[in-house]
C-alpha cells in the first residue's frame, strides 16, 4: 500500500484527529501514533502538520487542552493533553456521515463496489 500524504489527507485531518480523540485524551505524540497503527503504518502525519490543526481545532472549540498533572508518571517535560469536546464530538459524527457519503458518491463514479 502507498503511504498516504499531503494531498490525500487534506480536509480529512480533522476528523481524524478528532476520531483519534474520541476514546480518550492525549497529547499530541500519542495522537499521530493513534492515527499511524489506526492507519496500519499507512498514513504518514508529520508533527508540522499535526499541531496547527491541534491550535486551529483548540481555537474552533472541537478539542480543549491542558497540561498534564505533574503527579502524572512520565519520562521528558509536562505535555499538553488534548480531549474532546461536546461540539468536537458533534463535528466528528457529521465528519462520519460527510465521510460515508464522499466514499460512496466517489465509488459510484470510479465503478467501485460500496
Amino acid at each position: 500500500m502507498e503511504p498516504i500524504t499531503g494531498d490525500a489527507l487534506r480536509g480529512h485531518l480533522d476528523t481524524m484527529v478528532l476520531a483519534a480523540l474520541e476514546a480518550e485524551p492525549a497529547h499530541g505524540f500519542e495522537i499521530l501514533r493513534r492515527l499511524t497503527a489506526a492507519g496500519s503504518g499507512a498514513l504518514r502525519l508529520k508533527e508540522g502538520s499535526l499541531y496547527p490543526a491541534l491550535y486551529r481545532m483548540e481555537d474552533a472549540g472541537l478539542i480543549a487542552s491542558a497540561w498534564e498533572d505533574e503527579s502524572a508518571p512520565r519520562r521528558g517535560p509536562r505535555r499538553r493533553v488534548y480531549r474532546l469536546t461536546v461540539r468536537g464530538g458533534k463535528r466528528l459524527a457529521a465528519g462520519r456521515v460527510e465521510w460515508r457519503q464522499f466514499v460512496h458518491v466517489v465509488g459510484t463514479i470510479l465503478g467501485a463496489p460500496a
